[in-house]
């Protein structure tokens, strides 16, 4: 099998696309079950667990962002300006 170095610049731009993206739909899920719990817990009563759920999930939205620049930035460099 060939080392991550000897493969050719278009397959090394997917394998990080491909990375990235697997990443954010597990941040994303990650997202959505912690809305799914604050929510519920805050329904309940309990509403000093709503802030810090709100600051994680922003934060994680801020590592979906920087994923998804790094994807552009990648596919760009991989297909051209142009998007070819």
């Amino acid at each position: 099998m060939r080392s991550p170095s000897e493969l050719p610049p278009q397959n090394r731009g997917l394998t990080a696309i491909g990375g990235a993206m697997s990443l954010i739909a597990v941040l994303l899920i990650v997202q959505i079950w912690l809305l799914t719990a604050s929510l519920e817990s805050f329904l309940a009563g309990n509403r000093h667990t709503a802030l810090p759920a709100a600051i994680f999930s922003g934060l994680m939205f801020l590592v979906c962002l920087g994923l998804y620049a790094f994807v552009a930035r990648v596919d760009s460099g991989v297909h051209g300006p142009k998007g070819r």
